[in-house]
């Protein structure tokens, strides 16, 4: 077994755990998260290999060796709570923060402060707050950025974050959970939402519905995630209701027109909410369902293995080289 690489967890209540070792043993660290905190976002710093962004309802933090130790960065009244996060791949100290009630914030300077940028997001919803669930910075033009919402769809930015546009024609889910960029020429961006899967080809001018009620097991969409390596592989977890009692875990090799089921080593105990990459090791993929399980794969799915402890509710995932 493969045990080289960090593993970093964001619970509900829990903080963060972390594994050295590919999942062998687990910290869950305290200092210097407050009690009960829900870490909501994590994400890897794309030029500095050992830093990780933790953020959620107790504010943000850093670690620059992999998980191991953390300190708090900025004040704890900079952000309200965040719920996703996202890093500027050319210029890494701008960082962007999607926060409940529904706002994209930018930091110039790592994170140490923040301002909220000028975003028309609804207010109110059929859920009560809106809160932002995805946020990407397009890698191949790093001016782009979009915000996906829950539920007021999906916003796009050609400058930055100063302006913004809501991207609405085709998207007739606004109950976006997840969002990903595949670097196809011209790039195809997915949004997933409660019942569907999106993509679009001209920068979300337009969108088209992958249909995946015919083709997946399971209806609910939940995390997406581009194979780090081939643009044409796409992964994506389902389930059948927001805290349903099975998931899966599907992979599409032709940019979502036919899909598989993956086999895990057992049934899963809930919707498989999330999924996590890096572009260091390309078939190594991390899943994790709602209700604590973690399965890694090293051969982009072709195999699995199942972290032997479990978790509470598990937010969000995170894995790093040593």
């Amino acid at each position: 077994m493969v045990t080289d690489y960090n593993i970093c967890l964001g619970t509900a209540g829990w903080g963060v755990w972390h594994s050295p070792n590919a999942g062998t043993s687990w910290v869950r660290h305290r200092a210097p998260f407050p009690l009960n905190s829900r870490i909501q976002a994590l994400v890897a710093h794309p030029t500095a290999p050992h830093t990780v962004y933790a953020a959620g309802d107790t504010g943000l933090f850093v670690s620059e060796d992999g998980g191991a130790k953390w300190a708090r960065l900025g004040q704890p009244e900079a952000l309200p709570t965040v719920w996703t996060m996202a890093i500027d791949p050319v210029e890494p100290q701008t960082l962007f923060a999607g926060t409940r009630p529904a706002g994209v914030y930018r930091s110039r300077d790592g994170g140490e402060h923040w301002h909220k940028l000028s975003i028309d997001i609804a207010t109110e919803c059929s859920i009560g707050t809106p809160f932002v669930t995805s946020l990407m910075v397009d890698p191949s033009a790093h001016h782009t950025v979009w915000a996906g919402v829950e539920i007021d769809g999906v916003f796009r930015s050609l400058d930055g974050g100063d302006t913004w546009t809501h991207m609405e024609t085709g998207l007739y889910d606004p109950d976006i959970h997840a969002m990903a960029i595949a670097p196809t020429t011209p790039p195809r961006v997915y949004a997933s939402t409660a019942g569907e899967m999106f993509a679009s080809m001209n920068m979300g001018e337009s969108w088209q519905p992958l249909g995946i009620r015919a083709k997946w097991p399971l209806p609910y969409a939940r995390g997406i995630a581009v194979k780090t390596d081939d643009p044409s592989v796409l992964f994506a977890g389902c389930g059948e209701t927001t805290t349903g009692e099975k998931g899966h875990v599907l992979r599409t090799t032709d940019c979502g027109e036919t899909w598989d089921v993956l086999t895990l080593p057992s049934p899963t105990n809930a919707t498989m909410w999330g999924l996590a990459t890096h572009p260091a090791e390309a078939n190594r993929l991390l899943a994790f369902s709602l209700f604590g399980e973690v399965y890694m794969t090293e051969d982009a799915g072709e195999s699995w293995r199942k972290i032997a402890r479990e978790f509470g509710e598990i937010r969000t995932a995170v894995w790093l080289p040593h």
